[in-house]
């Protein structure tokens, strides 16, 4: 029986067990589709690297001897549309059955479903072979548990998987070193240049130009510096190995002005494209650190994989145990508009100017800065999470909703209740300038709250507060800030709420 089967573009894992053997009466097919570009607005890095990426797996397969079709963006056949892709080539190549891999976004999962209900002809999903965990193995986990700790389940992860384990207890006497993880970068020790790969991608943007996507964000097109082949993903893993995972547990929450990347890997694309899987990660993460105990603490390295098989595979989990509904929470009532400078990286407000303008520039940003500078903002402006949402997903090369959105609405956002964290991650200055040199020469003070140089994270911190005390009435790890509200000085307090109500409303000017 002749079999089409279909790859989506995330879907880029050469070792599947669809490739093992060349059938010649298997076709693949894949294709560049607007229904996916225009979705949500995305970085041109982003559309550029998926396409890119696309079109070397699909060459890497019929070299290897698999039957492809391959449709890029302006190929006048492409009907750009996943149910109008899929019922015209069914009928093209006369196949008997019609096969796909499980999608990572909902939405891509229902529409799939409903395709095949359609087709006239068998069908059969089947697993992507890319996590350590199936769909729903946290909610059999939970089941029966009030809450959703992710420690909890990172331990078990440990354990079933031992990574990082002797004997049933976890290496060096300890499970997390999340304590140890949270040191300022001040000049030293030195970062290695970050590895790039310089690739001219003149071409391909022309072809995005000419099908009419809208992106936005910057791109230097004969400089393209993200992976975008499993060759490309395998050395950067190995450049972080070897000159980065040292120092990478210290570091990670740092933030810097002089210093986009640290020493953080920059794999999650490579990794949600499936170019790379998390178990070879961690896998070749162990293997350098067995080789280099003597030189490299387990911290720098539990630290990083608490990453992949934690937060990773919890994050996916929490995902598919919540949705559809997870996509509507907003329990904060929130509802303002995200401010433009979140597109153009236009504010006085250094930290917010970094983060952003960075993002612009490379498509990426890592965790401290997604989560306490830009989503840290967006929650305290009390703006609506679906607006958070879009920008999350279009602005990173790393972002797929599975993945996104139960960071932004759940960890960033705490739209979600307290489904994924126990609390908000809403700060004052006072953590920025702890963490980062962001406040050293920014045209505000993150000592004064209010006046002219008093920084907007303050006024809004305690505004938030006052705000939502009602939300977090019952929320024990809420229970000191509140009291401290309670006790500040009600016209301090009126001044505090004067000056966020201005910036809530006014942004720009800040």
């Amino acid at each position: 029986m002749n079999v089409l089967r279909f790859i989506l573009g995330d879907q880029l894992n050469l070792n599947h067990s669809w490739f093992k053997e060349v059938d010649d009466s298997t076709t693949y097919l894949m294709a560049e589709m607007r229904q996916e570009t225009d979705y949500v607005k995305h970085h041109i890095q982003k559309v550029v690297a998926f396409f890119i990426s696309m079109r070397n797996f699909a060459e890497t397969l019929e070299k290897k001897g698999h039957r492809v079709i391959y449709l890029k963006i302006t190929d006048s056949e492409n009907p750009q549309n996943l149910e109008k892709l899929i019922s015209l080539y069914v009928e093209k190549t006369g196949v008997g059955k019609f096969e796909y891999q499980l999608p990572d976004e909902y939405r891509l999962d229902s529409q799939l479903q409903s395709i095949c209900q359609m087709l006239k002809i068998d069908s059969e999903a089947f697993d992507t072979e890319h996590f350590y965990t199936k769909r729903h193995e946290l909610k059999d986990f939970f089941k029966g548990k009030q809450q959703l700790v992710m420690e909890s389940f990172y331990r078990m992860m440990r354990k079933k998987h031992d990574v990082l384990m002797n004997n049933g207890q976890p290496e060096s006497g300890k499970w997390n070193f999340d304590q140890s993880n949270r040191k300022k970068w001040t000049g030293n020790p030195k970062i290695p240049e970050a590895k790039t790969y310089k690739k001219d991608v003149s071409s391909v943007v022309e072809q995005i130009k000419s099908s009419g996507v809208e992106t936005f964000g910057n791109l230097d097109e004969a400089r393209f510096h993200w992976p975008t082949s499993r060759i490309d993903s395998i050395s950067l893993l190995n450049y972080f190995c070897g000159h980065l995972l040292k120092y990478f547990g210290d570091y990670q929450d740092a933030l810097h002005t002089y210093e986009k990347f640290l020493f953080h890997s920059r794999l999650s694309f490579a990794m949600n494209s499936k170019m790379l899987s998390p178990k070879e990660v961690v896998d070749q993460v162990l293997e350098y650190y067995n080789n280099h105990s003597d030189e490299i603490h387990i911290s720098q390295v539990e630290g990083f994989i608490r990453q992949i098989i934690g937060w990773r595979e919890y994050m996916r989990g929490i995902y598919w145990k919540e949705m559809p509904g997870y996509a509507n929470h907003n329990k904060l009532e929130n509802y303002n508009k995200l401010p433009s400078f979140y597109w153009t990286g236009h504010t006085k407000m250094n930290c917010l100017k970094h983060a952003i303008g960075q993002s612009l520039d490379t498509a990426y940003a890592h965790h401290i800065q997604r989560l306490m500078i830009t989503g840290n903002f967006a929650l305290l402006t009390q703006t609506h999470p679906d607006e958070v949402d879009q920008w999350y997903l279009g602005i990173y090369i790393d972002a797929l909703e599975w993945v996104e959105i139960t960071n932004t609405r759940g960890m960033s956002q705490f739209a979600d209740g307290g489904i994924v964290a126990t609390k908000p991650y809403v700060s004052s200055a006072n953590y920025i300038n702890k963490m980062s040199n962001y406040c050293t020469d920014c045209h505000y003070s993150p000592k004064q709250k209010i006046g002219e140089q008093g920084c907007p994270f303050n006024a809004l911190y305690w505004n938030f507060l006052d705000e939502k005390k009602k939300h977090f009435a019952n929320n024990p790890r809420m229970s000191m800030m509140l009291n401290l509200l309670e006790k500040k000085d009600k016209h301090e307090l009126r001044d505090l709420k004067r000056r966020a109500k201005d910036i809530i409303q006014n942004p720009e000017k800040y």
